[in-house]
């Protein structure tokens, strides 16, 4: 086929314009290799869903044991497993690292990008969360029993709620069968959404650390950045598997190699590392319903960093207290984390009560600090 003829083709056009002639500001640091690395991050957890998908099977009687014999008795399956429950923490790791540059550098501007982002992320929460259930451990069983339940506080619909998602009275069989057919079909959408997010990112271009749009500071995506996002995702390979074949088991819980057993509450109900910042904020909610709000509100908050936007310049490097505010939000949401993993008791449920006013209050001092800033140098 000549070159003419390559150039020609549709699929290759689209591969050129992604991978190659894309116009990339020339000062982006490492900070943006997140969203290659993310790709990386859902080829690898779709590709070994789809193998564990053909050998699990839902139900409240076997599905534990069925997820035991096959890492005992199919070929590298216990491999696979690994993989894709560690692939989990690895694709929030690069979730949250990306988010967190993006609200450093002020990418929520491009309001669509953002937007389908934000989706992308709460879409991955829900099909972790259900994932994390599929396998029937003794944390993941009641886990879902507790976090199900919290829909019981929608006002008028909450029981009806409950019941559709449980399919009866209690966590069992249809559930399981409900969460596997979820787990399984989101992350496609999350595949189409994906496609959606970077088709908005090249109308509009790439943010920078300035913040500074200008035509003619852009290089093309190849052979620069390219280069660096091929490095990151080497570097992101060799570590990963190095945790998968050697420590396949640091970030899980001991609870979840035990079999469920309904008439057994853990002492300590808690779930994985990911979900434990939005855990600590619901806990500390006296209300249950407010606690839901909260809970919910944790994540959904991000939709509404464009509107409350008031600075002149995009990116927090140009605002002292700014930066020092980002930098206490991000410890903030560590110190959840670790509060999401303590024993429900003081001082933890204090402690936690008044980090979730800190995380909150982030998202309404910061535009205002930054308004106040400009007014003051003008």
């Amino acid at each position: 086929m000549t070159n003419s003829m390559l150039k020609a083709n549709p699929i290759m056009k689209i591969f050129m314009n992604t991978l190659v002639k894309l116009p990339a500001p020339l000062n982006i640091s490492t900070m943006w290799n997140f969203g290659s690395l993310l790709s990386l991050c859902l080829m690898i957890q779709i590709t070994t869903g789809l193998l564990l998908a053909s050998a699990y099977s839902g139900g409240m009687d076997f599905s534990f044991n069925i997820v035991t014999q096959m890492m005992q008795t199919m070929d590298k399956a216990w491999l696979i497993r690994y993989i894709h429950a560690n692939g989990a923490s690895l694709f929030f790791a690069c979730l949250y690292l990306h988010v967190c540059r993006g609200i450093y550098y002020s990418s929520f501007l491009y309001i669509h990008t953002w937007m389908i982002g934000v989706t992308i992320l709460l879409l991955t929460m829900a099909a972790a969360f259900m994932g994390y259930v599929l396998p029937l451990s003794q944390m993941s069983f009641w886990g879902a029993s507790v976090i199900t339940n919290l829909f019981s506080e929608v006002p008028y619909l909450g029981p009806t709620i409950v019941q559709l998602i449980w399919g009866g009275v209690s966590v069992d069989s249809p559930t399981i069968l409900r969460f596997f057919t979820f787990h399984f079909i989101i992350p496609f959408v999350i595949l189409a959404l994906v496609v959606m997010h970077i088709t908005f990112l090249h109308q509009t271009g790439s943010n920078n650390p300035l913040g500074m749009i200008s035509s003619s500071q852009k290089i093309s995506f190849n052979m620069f950045f390219s280069v660096k996002d091929l490095f990151g995702a080497l570097l992101l390979s060799f570590l990963f598997l190095l945790l998968c074949l050697y420590y396949p088991l640091l970030l899980g819980d001991d609870e979840n190699f035990v079999e469920a057993d309904p008439s057994v509450t853990p002492h300590h109900i808690q779930p994985e590392w990911y979900f434990l910042f939005a855990y600590a904020i619901l806990r500390s909610i006296p209300n249950k319903l407010g606690g839901v709000i909260a809970l919910a509100f944790s994540v959904m908050i991000l939709y509404f960093l464009p509107f409350t936007f008031m600075a002149k310049m995009k990116s927090t490097s140009f605002y002292p207290l700014n930066k020092f505010l980002f930098w206490s939000f991000i410890n903030t949401v560590i110190l959840l984390t670790w509060i999401g993993m303590r024993p429900v008791e003081d001082p933890y449920v204090f402690t936690g009560q008044i980090l979730t006013f800190m995380y909150f209050a982030y998202f309404i001092i910061a535009p205002m600090i930054s308004y106040f800033w400009d007014k003051s140098l003008t």
